[in-house]
């Protein structure tokens, strides 16, 4: 069975309590609950791994490498304006990636226009709220068929 890691990045995990107005109610709880359902539904095995240390979040990517991980969705929050780092990481992965942003990161504030992992993904999904991760998990699958 193929596994699909989704990634959380800093203060993802905020969910349900930060900005309902841009991030919706969904706790990131829920939003996992929800990517394991439709993963056993697609066939594939999803995990999920959240931090607020860029570090971690760094070796967990190194550990997806070698760990032998199909596909990774990715919503990196605030470090998908900046983190050459993380950036650099994702790069190693031989595995498609898939960016995705519960707000629509293009109509918000300038700053947070720019993704430094835009030029390492396959595509982005922003703006459909938790919807985006599902939608995320979907393409993801159809890339590894």
């Amino acid at each position: 069975m193929k596994t699909i890691l989704v990634l959380h990045g800093i203060n993802l995990n905020m969910f349900g309590k930060r900005d309902p107005a841009q991030y919706g109610t969904a706790t990131l709880a829920e939003i996992d609950a929800s990517l394991v359902a439709l993963g056993t539904e697609l066939g594939v095995n999803v995990e999920c791994f959240q931090t607020n240390h860029e570090g971690v979040m760094a070796e967990r990517i190194h550990a997806a490498h070698t760990g032998g991980v199909d596909a990774v969705v990715i919503n990196a929050g605030a470090w998908t304006h900046y983190s050459y780092g993380l950036r650099d990481a994702m790069a190693i992965l031989k595995a498609p990636i898939v960016e995705v942003h519960m707000s629509n990161i293009h109509a918000r504030e300038p700053f947070r226009h720019l993704s430094v992992f835009a030029e390492i993904a396959r595509g982005q999904i922003a703006g459909f709220g938790a919807d985006s991760y599902l939608l995320g998990l979907r393409a993801a699958v159809n890339l590894l068929q």
